[in-house]
């Protein structure tokens, strides 16, 4: 059965949506500017959080020595790819989470859920990564 038409509640907040249609509206050039300036804020939001802070660390030790581990371009990009992996998901998992506490701080087993989901999702990038490094590290010192 199809959803009755809505009209827009004219005393709600249109700031949000005025901004999201700001940044819809762009073309070129603008909107790769105004992109980019959001993407570093995240990353700016993300470095606010401990694990990922840690993990970043971890990434700067990690990324160089990929390329001094990789024998070709193949490994180095599995080595360095499986990092920005864990990086990546614990940014994903910070938004979640984010979300979650957004929609109220009272307990609710759909956002317990979302955030354990986010948490798995974590855990499996980091046991990837350990992976691909533990066979990097074996093939390359015990060959």
């Amino acid at each position: 059965m199809p959803i009755p038409h809505q009209e827009p509640d004219p005393a709600a907040d249109n700031s949000v949506s005025d901004a999201s249609q700001a940044q819809k509206s762009r073309r070129g050039l603008n909107r790769i500017i105004h992109a980019t300036g959001y993407s570093l804020e995240g990353l700016r939001a993300g470095w606010t959080e401990t694990a990922f802070r840690q993990e970043a660390i971890a990434a700067t030790i990690l990324l160089p020595l990929a390329f001094w581990l990789g024998r070709n371009w193949v490994e180095s990009a599995l080595l360095g790819g499986s990092v920005i992996a864990v990086l990546v998901v614990e940014l994903l998992n910070t938004g979640i989470e984010t979300a979650m506490d957004r929609i109220g701080p009272e307990w609710n087993h759909l956002s317990k859920r979302a955030k354990d989901m986010g948490s798995a999702a974590v855990l499996l990038s980091v046991l990837t990564c350990i992976t691909i490094w533990g066979a990097a590290l074996w093939t390359y010192f015990l060959p």
